[in-house]
């Protein structure tokens, strides 16, 4: 499936597959979710949904709204105010304008109050404009070769196409496929397919997906509910789509007078997701995942709170902390974001060794004594079982 950028699984969240299809990001009353009628729709099984979704089908040219609003239960932490920073993901409310014309014509702009962030992609060239720094970074694109990943992922807040290609990437046997009634969202008629974990551990009670019934390759909407829950903790969706082709306009770019340009070269690999190549941005040098599919855990070192603070991925849930963590393009300190997260955590102790415990209703973070990091969107016990394989 063709995504809107095209997302790799490990370049934006280090955390296990069940944490990244459950940010894949609530006030109750957002705008996504809407009362409406279950629209008459033909009939399609899951797999039929699932297939249509998770096949080969591009994504047509589209302009539309993205919302996406979370709730964890995450407290609030340094940072949360810089839209391209990972905590900005795990509260409140996020705005994106996308403007789409295939994988090499894309435009996502994110404006925030008094500043605005935009990616544009147009060919070979890529650019990202943040105006709270005035700082702009212009990439000239490796040459792309059949079989080889699309580059370019900027630090944007997710897109429903993003989220559901996470998402997809945790279906396997551990996971119950079904589908709910019709929904409408952004007013267009969509099927909601469900995915669930079949085995226990897992926080997450189920993840939906709504299908544009028209275009089955583009999800309009994707909700995370914990365990037990009737409400969503994360969900990102269109509040308005238009299956039109942009204007050409939309994809050009000057860099404003007395603008900070940085070029990148055009020997980046195609690898490369947003800043710098993935084996620097994505999974920190001295992670391992332990387990697998929604009960599996990222387990990270010490030195992994400071070193991938701020680079929009799941060590950055422990201790993002880098960059342009006010809106004013100053930065703060990852010891600022592990104290906030220590004080909210609890003491815990067992066979696997001691430690701080912070639990919300769907993720678990366990710091321990001897400086491991462990994260996933799983119950405290699968990350006690993880701390023990760890002596």
């Amino acid at each position: 499936m063709a995504a809107i950028p095209k997302l790799s699984r490990r370049s934006r969240w280090v955390v296990p597959a069940g944490v990244v299809a459950a940010v894949a990001a609530v006030g109750i009353a957002s705008a996504i979710t809407v009362a409406q009628a279950a629209p008459a729709l033909p009939p399609r099984t899951p797999a039929q949904l699932l297939t249509a979704v998770a096949g080969p089908g591009s994504v047509p040219p589209l302009t539309g709204t993205v919302v996406e609003t979370a709730s964890l239960g995450i407290p609030q932490l340094p940072g949360s105010a810089d839209p391209t920073s990972i905590t900005s993901l795990l509260a409140g409310s996020h705005t994106v304008k996308v403007w789409y014309d295939g994988p090499r014509r894309v435009r996502l702009s994110v404006p925030e109050t008094m500043s605005e962030t935009d990616f544009i992609r147009n060919g070979t060239t890529a650019w990202l404009w943040q105006s709270n720094s005035d700082s702009v970074t212009k990439v000239l694109l490796p040459k792309y070769r059949a079989g080889e990943r699309e580059p370019v992922m900027p630090r944007t807040p997710l897109t429903p196409q993003q989220a559901a290609k996470q998402v997809l990437a945790a279906v396997g046997p551990s996971t119950r496929v079904t589908s709910e009634a019709n929904v409408t969202v952004a007013g267009q008629a969509a099927y909601q397919l469900v995915l669930a974990p079949r085995r226990s551990g897992s926080l997450i009670g189920k993840i939906t997906m709504a299908l544009d019934a028209q275009h089955l390759t583009v999800p309009l909407r994707v909700q995370v509910f914990a365990k037990g829950a009737s409400a969503p903790a994360f969900q990102v969706g269109y509040t308005s789509i238009s299956f039109v082709t942009p204007a050409a306009g939309n994809f050009d770019f000057t860099p404003p007078a007395g603008a900070q340009v940085h070029t990148v070269g055009s020997d980046l690999r195609s690898g490369w997701t947003g800043y710098a190549p993935a084996q620097q941005q994505g999974m920190h040098s001295g992670a391992r995942i332990i387990g697998k599919d929604w009960t599996s855990v990222a387990v990270l070192p010490a030195a992994a709170l400071s070193e991938v603070a701020g680079r929009g991925n799941a060590a950055g849930v422990a201790g993002q902390a880098a960059r342009s963590a006010s809106g004013g393009g100053g930065e703060v300190s990852s010891s600022a974001v592990l104290g906030t997260l220590l004080r909210a955590a609890r003491p815990v102790h067992g066979a696997w060794g001691s430690g701080r415990l912070l639990q919300t209703s769907l993720v678990s973070m366990l710091i321990t004594s001897n400086g491991h990091v462990l994260i996933g969107a799983v119950t405290p016990s699968v990350l006690y079982a993880a701390a023990a394989q760890l002596k």
